[in-house]
């Protein structure tokens, strides 16, 4: 597997002010629908335009949270971000990451607008399907496969947390999300572990995934040297990896360097697939540069088999 960087952009909207914090990314009607882990906005990045699409209501009166301002902890932290249908109408799924109680939410996106849900008792199943404390989950990438979500806890061998997944049987988790079921109802099976490497000294851990035709996940994976699921930290290395998903498989089948930018390593927090071929795969990808007052970068990824 080889990955090259054919396009790489800055993401601002229409009005000039960044998209800050991308932290994924999901097909959303004649576009794309960029998400913010840092605010109740989501961006509709279309051919010449991207706006503003609200994803969750203000959070104690704010729209947009940071460390400065003392107020990180409020923000909802959705990390991934999924194309579902609900009742034969496109949707995007977006899910917190469950590393605090703020951020067990899930918000679903439609056209018309969006309904939240807290989901707290399925991160506490995760949690223990797991094997973790609540307290280092950090779950940041999520993929489906007909009725089974995929949702990928981004490691910490720092924490001493792997990078890992959990199976959610799909249907039950729309029915929470929608509030037309119990978040309690909401099935959680499977566990698998991955261990993608190191790079200098710093672990590859999972940020996104997405499936691919044949069994097979591809997942980016960024090696950033922080001790807990919170805070940022100095990211060393961020590559691709092809998992096997097959017969409980936790193989990993391919590793392969994003090329760095003029700055060093991209963060890539969001994968999403534009094109895929039987020799290769076109990607958009999203990068969060960790400073709101930079604008997230859109990154067109090529993988050749």
């Amino acid at each position: 597997m080889r990955v090259f960087v054919d396009d790489a952009a800055p993401l601002r909207f229409d009005d000039g002010s960044p998209v800050r914090a991308a932290s994924a990314i999901a097909p959303f009607g004649d576009g794309w629908l960029v998400v913010q882990d840092d605010a109740t906005h989501a961006a509709w990045w279309r051919p010449g335009s991207v706006t503003a699409v609200r994803v969750i209501d203000p959070v104690d009166g704010l729209d947009a949270f940071s460390e400065a301002a003392g107020t990180k902890h409020l923000k909802p932290d959705f990390e991934s971000a999924c194309p579902v249908t609900v009742n034969g109408e496109p949707a995007v799924l977006l899910l917190g990451s469950g590393s605090t109680t703020a951020r067990m939410r899930s918000s679903l996106v439609t056209a018309t607008g969006f309904t939240t849900a807290d989901l707290t008792p399925v991160y506490q199943k995760v949690a223990a399907t797991l094997d973790i404390p609540r307290s280092q989950l950090n779950l940041e990438g999520a993929g489906r496969t007909g009725d089974v979500l995929h949702w990928f806890q981004r490691g910490n061998a720092a924490a001493g947390v792997p990078s890992a997944r959990a199976d959610v049987d799909l249907p039950s988790l729309l029915a929470a999300a929608t509030g037309t079921a119990a978040a309690a109802q909401v099935e959680v099976t499977g566990t698998r572990r991955y261990d993608l490497g190191t790079v200098g000294g710093v672990s590859l851990a999972i940020t996104d995934a997405v499936p691919l035709t044949g069994g097979r996940i591809l997942v980016s994976a960024a090696a950033e040297d922080t001790p807990n699921a919170v805070d940022d930290g100095p990211v060393v290395a961020s590559a691709l990896a092809l998992l096997d998903n097959k017969n409980d498989s936790d193989s990993v089948l391919s590793i392969a360097e994003i090329p760095p930018g003029p700055d060093g390593p991209w963060k890539v927090e969001g994968l999403a697939i534009a094109t895929e071929t039987p020799g290769a795969l076109t990607l958009r990808a999203v990068v969060d540069a960790d400073n709101p007052i930079i604008p997230s970068t859109h990154l067109t990824l090529r993988v050749q088999w």
